[in-house]
């Protein structure tokens, strides 16, 4: 289980603050106004921004004071973060070593993760000769290959068209639930939590507040929602 003790994050003098918890291999949609903190708050979890207060835990585990990359966390953000100079495969092993000095049966795994996100055959071939959705997949198949127990999205299929988008949603909720992996998504997109979110978190007004059953929220959103929404 994801629990938010308490916490507060001062991201240069912006406030958020948490108090809730998330139980494991939940898919929770984080929405909210625009600059209302949801970023913010992923990026604490993911340990790129300190907390000034409270403590966040895995299971029993104060993962509070670890480093982005000791803690159980992958995080797939919104421009992909792709390498140009670096082959579809050489992206994909960063997930597992930034040297990408691999042993055969990582080389492997990176194979499996390209085959598991439909890339098969693709492995030698760099962002440029690749489709933007082709991108995203490279970009989810290194977070895949990572094995964490927590994939924080932070709107990286924004950019694409609306049924490629659903295709990527709906990718990876198949491997959210392959994996048992507890999933948190940014989105600005109400269809994006209907499509794959069980629970919505609502950040607004200085506070992300306990997530919520989806359609409970967004059929009877609360007055900050609301007016978000329109």
């Amino acid at each position: 289980m994801l629990k938010l003790e308490h916490i507060r994050i001062d991201n240069g003098g912006f406030i958020l603050t948490a108090d809730f918890a998330i139980p494991p291999g939940a898919r929770v949609a984080v929405i909210g106004p625009s600059g209302a903190g949801k970023t913010t708050l992923i990026e604490a979890v993911a340990g790129f921004l300190p907390l000034s207060g409270g403590r966040i835990l895995w299971g029993e585990s104060d993962i509070s004071d670890q480093l982005p990359g000791k803690r159980p966390v992958a995080m797939l953000f919104q421009d992909g973060n792709l390498f140009p100079h670096l082959t579809a495969a050489q992206n994909v092993g960063l997930g597992l070593h930034p040297n990408l000095r691999l042993s055969d049966s990582e080389h492997a795994r990176v194979a499996q993760a390209l085959e598991r996100v439909g890339l098969s055959g693709m492995e030698a071939r760099k962002p440029a000769a690749l489709s933007g959705g082709q991108q995203s997949r490279v970009a989810l198949a290194r977070v895949l290959v990572q094995g964490r127990d927590i994939l924080l999205l932070d709107e990286p299929f924004a950019a694409l068209g609306p049924a490629l988008k659903a295709e990527m949603l709906d990718l990876v909720a198949e491997l959210a639930t392959e994996s048992g992996a507890t999933l948190l998504m940014v989105s600005h997109d109400p269809g994006d939590a209907r499509r794959i979110a069980d629970q919505v978190v609502l950040v607004a007004e200085g506070q992300a507040h306990p997530p919520r059953p989806t359609a409970d929220l967004l059929d009877d959103p609360p007055p900050a929602l609301k007016a978000y929404l329109g």
